[in-house]
């Protein structure tokens, strides 16, 4: 199934807005909303070069850190009594952790997006050998392989 075309703005924008409403309150530390703005400044740059796709793989990766550093500030800094929560901080709560959601998503697209650019990310962890790669080695003892230069004592010579 082929997914719509979305456009980099909409994803940077849908992201600004929830982390703009996710930093309402003052129950989340300022590293959260540093570390998200500034990968939506990085998907800024994107943005303006459209051809870089140094731009678009830092803008994918910082969005993949900053699903990894959402989940612990708000793991962390969420009230062990909810009972006690006003509406705005249930609000921003929940606009953070619907960021958090539509991360994944937003990854998978922009990843897309860099495919378009050009960009080839090949994960190759194959298995790594202690032994010698043969299959390229060339042995230059053996009497019956071709000289690749020419003899020059056995060269004939020109009739004068």
């Amino acid at each position: 199934m082929e997914l719509p075309a979305v456009n980099l703005k909409a994803i940077i924008l849908v992201h600004w807005l929830l982390t703009v409403w996710g930093c309402m309150n003052y129950m989340f530390p300022a590293s959260y909303a540093w570390g998200n703005f500034s990968v939506l400044a990085v998907g800024i740059w994107a943005i303006v070069q459209r051809d870089s796709l140094d731009a678009i793989m830092m803008f994918l990766t910082g969005l993949l850190l900053t699903v990894l550093t959402d989940i612990i500030h708000i793991s962390v800094f969420y009230p062990p009594n909810s009972n006690y929560l006003s509406d705005v901080k249930r609000f921003s709560i929940g606009m953070a952790i619907f960021s958090l959601l539509l991360k994944p998503v937003s990854c998978y697209l922009v990843y897309q997006m860099y495919r378009e650019r050009g960009g080839e990310y090949t994960l190759n962890i194959g298995v790594t050998r202690a032994g010698r790669d043969c299959s390229t080695y060339e042995p230059i003892d053996q009497q019956d392989a071709l000289p690749q230069w020419s003899d020059s004592s056995k060269t004939t010579q020109q009739p004068y």
